[in-house]
């Protein structure tokens, strides 16, 4: 029986096996490793801090995600197929780790944040609405 996302311990588990999913997937590897060129030693435990926020609402991520997406949406493309892709493998890696309602509860956020983004970096600029 697996057990549920109760902790730090299971977001870094979570994060590097997904992270180590998607830098050997043909769709979004290359974007994370010859694109983007992220610097894994730093990018993950800024990933650990940004899911332990949205998970448990601890405030230990700083930064801004839409950002760096924008700027990397500058340089390649992040489409349907892109956040498609990212999503799958995030839910089969929660799924193949964790049972539970964190579990369930940060696959929802995944969603929510992969749909939200993807919609501000492909929306049509003169429809976006700056409050």
């Amino acid at each position: 029986m697996k057990n549920d996302i109760i902790d730090r311990t299971g977001i870094i588990l979570l994060v590097d096996t997904f992270y180590g999913k998607v830098q050997g997937n043909p769709t979004i590897g290359p974007i994370f490793t010859h694109i983007a060129r992220v610097d894994w030693i730093h990018h993950l435990p800024k990933m650990y801090d940004f899911w332990e926020s949205v998970l448990f609402g601890k405030a230990t991520y700083k930064g801004n995600p839409m950002l760096t997406h924008f700027a990397l949406n500058d340089k390649t493309p992040l489409q349907t197929a892109e956040f498609d892709t990212w999503k799958d493998l995030f839910f089969e890696t929660v799924d193949e780790l964790f049972a539970g309602p964190n579990a369930e509860t940060i696959k929802q956020k995944a969603q929510s944040i992969a749909d939200l983004m993807h919609f501000k970096l492909n929306a049509h600029p003169s429809k976006i609405k700056i409050v």
